[in-house]
């Protein structure tokens, strides 16, 4: 159930959220935030120990003429597991990302979009759930990790659980490397910080998504209705074209646009990116 959704002012400052609140959805308080009004409603679903600070530029670019959905999922940001098990299965995933776009609602011309791993819980709530969104805008997602993500992912585990810096830095260095200073020291900053409970469920979610089926085996990709772009960066080391150019193959209407001058992070790594967000959006 949802929680009381608390009114935020008006000001002059562009962006500030219409409301934020809490809602309740089985085991988990998952935080979330609304900004914009009229238009097209964009639902934005985070990547992998990320938070709704991912979407800042994003919002920054579309809240004047569209209504933007952001929230955390379980051990990110404010969001966090209430009972049981701290690794969420990719199927309570979806099932928050459902909850929620029924909690905040959504008009007929609605879209997700996602990045990463938040591609493929876009993509499990659009096979559960054909015709309910019309437009999938997916960055940077594949079928299968890639060999040099299982590498680094294993690198990653064979580091004790105090090294939580130089984990941060082999994220940084297989496939950040074009990321700005800033968010860099974040990356670095935010595992620094990490609670034992958190770290812990990041590194059980790098043992499932390498020990997973290919995607488009777990789910049916045939039932998704909504017209699909799948954008990947030409500079993406942990994602391959050919396997973007599969995964579209398996979705009725997809297409897909490579993105020159940016690997895996997109948007994060260069705002003009959100002008090609904008020339799909309209669409």
């Amino acid at each position: 159930m949802a929680s009381a959704a608390t009114p935020v002012k008006k000001t002059k400052q562009a962006c500030m959220p219409l409301a934020k609140g809490l809602l309740e959805i089985g085991r988990f308080e998952i935080a979330y935030r609304i900004f914009g009004g009229k238009g097209r409603h964009l639902i934005c679903v985070n990547g992998a120990q990320q938070s709704m600070a991912m979407w800042q530029t994003f919002v920054r670019r579309f809240c004047r003429d569209h209504r933007i959905v952001l929230f955390d999922f379980p051990n990110q940001g404010k969001s966090r597991v209430l009972t049981g098990a701290v690794n969420v299965s990719l199927d309570e995933q979806a099932a928050i990302l459902s909850a929620v776009v029924e909690a905040t609602g959504l008009n007929r011309e609605a879209a997700v979009c996602a990045a990463s791993w938040g591609g493929i819980i876009a993509l499990v709530f659009a096979a559960q759930n054909p015709g309910r969104v019309k437009k999938l805008v997916l960055a940077s997602v594949g079928t299968k990790p890639n060999k040099k993500l299982v590498e680094t992912i294993k690198k990653g585990f064979s580091m004790d659980m105090g090294r939580r810096e130089e984990m941060a830095r082999l994220l940084i260095d297989s496939f950040g490397d074009a990321l700005p200073e800033q968010l860099k020291r974040g990356i670095v900053s935010q595992f620094r910080t990490m609670t034992e409970e958190r770290l812990r469920a990041f590194c059980e979610h790098g043992s499932f998504v390498i020990s997973s089926k290919k995607l488009n085996e777990a789910i049916d990709l045939g039932s998704i209705k909504a017209k699909t772009v799948l954008l990947r960066g030409a500079n993406d080391t942990i994602i391959d074209l050919d396997d973007v150019k599969f995964l579209a193959s398996q979705i009725p209407d997809c297409q897909v646009r490579v993105i020159n001058g940016v690997g895996h992070f997109l948007h994060m790594e260069r705002e003009d990116v959100l002008d090609i967000y904008a020339s799909i959006i309209a669409q």
